[in-house]
């Protein structure tokens, strides 16, 4: 079968013929049926030396995947071949207390995972191919009715990350508060989304791009703000000056993490998303008094269920552009230049 593989760090992937997976006890091939394409990919290729990682290329890329079961090995009784699926991509041990209540991405014996803090598409062959391992059945998520494949990809990641950021403030998101999402991109736009769908919050939205700005309306924001030396007083303004109860970064570079700080209010949360590199000053009299700052790396197995089923009833999608796997240099070349709305999918 024909994969996209990382074959060495700070180099582009590379379209090669590779045997056809074949599972082992507990463990399932998918026939893939979408594969998200996300800036994280772009560090992978670009920005990491050899030992930087706990893990080395060679492998296939591609960590938010969906498709259909192909073949299941022995042991597996619960999933038939051509069940839709969604691919869980943090893989742990599925041993520690982490990871038998779902949290994968937050293992405690990340040496006893199939590779330390990775996952398909990350240390192991991912979904940017016709097939894919699964190495243990407990990763896979049986899609709802009406739930396609090549529309569930994009949730597994892009959906789920924010979903997981905004469901721990959900207690801080009643409907006379303020939430604002920072970078309208894959996460951004489906985070402002999961806010309107699941909390009854002013949404603002921040962006540099008017094609972000103009899909984050779409998604029902409330205010769109282009970021730069005013968005800060627009939002003061737009909550009164009290600022914003909850804010999301999706970016996190300097700048918006510097733009989170500035209108961030007392008590709220200030939750990094994106993995932009910036740096938080942080002491007594930087952020206002009370504010929990968090990162946060994807959810948990239920949580993606959950998101699963947002979109089964219609109420959280991805605007996706679709590429072939022929085409699937050309999906990040056009996500480095910021040429995607939205995410890119590709489709095997």
């Amino acid at each position: 079968m024909r994969a996209l593989r990382l074959q060495r760090w700070k180099n582009e992937p590379e379209l090669v013929e590779v045997p056809d997976p074949e599972p082992g006890p507990g463990q399932v091939v998918i026939r893939v049926g979408g594969a998200g394409a996300c800036h994280s990919d772009l560090h992978l290729m670009h920005d990491f030396e050899p030992g930087q990682l706990p893990w080395d290329p060679p492998f296939t890329l591609g960590h938010e995947n969906a498709g259909w079961i192909h073949a299941v090995g022995p042991g597996v009784h619960h999933l038939e071949v051509g069940t839709p699926v969604a691919v869980y991509g943090a893989w742990g041990c599925g041993r520690c207390p982490r990871c038998l209540a779902g949290v994968e991405t937050y293992c405690e014996n990340p040496t006893e995972a199939p590779v330390p803090g990775g996952g398909g598409g990350l240390g192991v062959d991912g979904g940017m191919a016709e097939l894919m391992l699964v190495p243990d059945a407990r990763l896979l998520v049986p899609l709802p009715d009406g739930l396609d494949p090549r529309d569930a990809a994009a949730l597994t990641d892009a959906g789920l990350t924010p979903y997981h950021a905004i469901r721990r403030s959900w207690p801080k998101l009643p409907p006379d508060a303020t939430a604002v999402v920072i970078g309208i991109g894959g996460l951004g736009h489906l985070a402002v989304q999961i806010l309107k769908v699941t909390t009854a919050a002013r949404v603002v939205a921040v962006d540099t791009r008017d094609e972000a700005l103009e899909l984050a309306e779409e998604c029902g924001a409330d205010l769109a703000v282009r970021s730069g030396h005013n968005a800060a007083s627009q939002i003061r303004r737009a909550t009164r000056g009290r600022g914003a109860d909850v804010v999301i970064d999706c970016v996190g570079v300097d700048a918006t993490l510097a733009l989170a700080a500035s209108v961030v209010r007392t008590l709220g949360d200030l939750t990094i998303v994106g993995i932009g590199g910036g740096t938080l000053r942080l002491g007594f009299f930087t952020i206002p008094y009370e504010v929990s700052v968090q990162t946060t790396y994807w959810g948990s197995r239920g949580e993606l269920a959950e998101v699963l089923e947002l979109g089964a009833r219609g109420l959280l999608r991805a605007t996706t552009t679709t590429f072939s796997l022929d085409e699937a240099l050309e999906a990040y070349r056009a996500l480095r230049q910021g040429a995607i709305t939205g995410r890119a999918v590709v489709v095997p």
